[in-house]
């Protein structure tokens, strides 16, 4: 298995438009990017929101099941969720 890997998403803004968001681990970090449109450039995320951080948890568990990461990996991201956002209700 790689140390690479992207998962991407789809959410809404405070402001209502649309925005795509995708997270991309390399050596081990996870960096997030997000776009509103197509053919925006991608801008790089420093602070992500907490429910990207939940759905990228939730796309974790999914590639897990499918064996495409592995169990760790999940640990690794509930971890920087509850150092991030420490009143976080992490749901299994």
């Amino acid at each position: 298995m790689s140390d690479k890997a992207e998962i991407s998403w789809r959410r809404h803004a405070e402001d209502g438009e649309k925005l795509h968001v995708y997270a991309r681990r390399f050596a081990g970090q996870w960096t997030f990017y997000a776009r509103g449109r197509r053919y925006d450039q991608w801008a790089e995320q420093p602070q992500p929101p907490l429910e990207d951080w939940l759905e990228l948890l939730d796309a974790v568990r999914r590639r897990i099941n499918r064996r495409l990461l592995t169990p760790e990996e999940e640990q690794r991201v509930e971890r920087e969720i509850l150092k991030r956002y420490p009143a976080a209700k992490l749901s299994p």
